[in-house]
This record gives structure tokens, sequence and C-alpha cells, in this order.
């Protein structure tokens, strides 16, 4: 058991802005451009947070002439994403609302 690799894992999960992005590309792949306009960050602090993502491959990226197009990793992370809702709908019937 890798205890790092979890600690980096839920760091980036748990990150105001990096769950912001996630949400996001869970509707549909977008470059940085358009991931700026939508959460309204500068665009140097999401590039920043979408290297983390690429890092750790919750994110992929492919080139599309001169555009990134940043998508979530469809095999782990959407899986994971849709066991934390059954998971939130069975057992955190507080949580539902996303606030405390």
């Amino acid at each position: 058991m890798n205890c790092d690799a979890y600690h980096i894992f839920f760091k980036n999960l748990a990150n105001p802005l990096k769950t912001k992005i996630i949400t996001e590309l869970r509707q549909k792949s977008m470059t940085v451009s358009e991931l700026t306009e939508i959460i309204k960050v500068e665009q140097s602090k999401l590039s920043h947070a979408l290297t983390n993502l690429k890092f750790c491959k919750l994110v992929t990226v492919k080139q599309k002439g001169k555009q990134r197009i940043y998508s979530l990793n469809k095999k782990t992370i959407l899986p994971i994403l849709k066991i934390i809702d059954k998971h939130r709908m069975s057992y955190c019937s507080g949580c539902s609302s996303g606030k405390k």
C-alpha cells in the first residue's frame, strides 16, 4: 500500500478548483479557454491545476490543431465518480446539496 499515492490522489479530488474542473469535464471535453470562461479563474491557475490532474491521469489531453482538448479519464475516473455519487446518495443524505 502506497500512502503517498493515496494522499496525492485524494488531494486532487479534495481541491475546490480541481473539483470544479472535474465537474465540468464530466459534462463534456473542453479546452483551457472554455474551462476558464466557465469556472471564472485565471488561465495560469487553471493550467497549473490541469497539469496536476494530468500527472495523476485524472484527465487526458488530445491535441487538435493548436488547441488542447481536456477530458476525464473515462476508464478510471468516471467509474470512481459514479461510486462516490452512489455512496453519497446511500450514506451521506445531508451532503446532497454539496454544502455543510
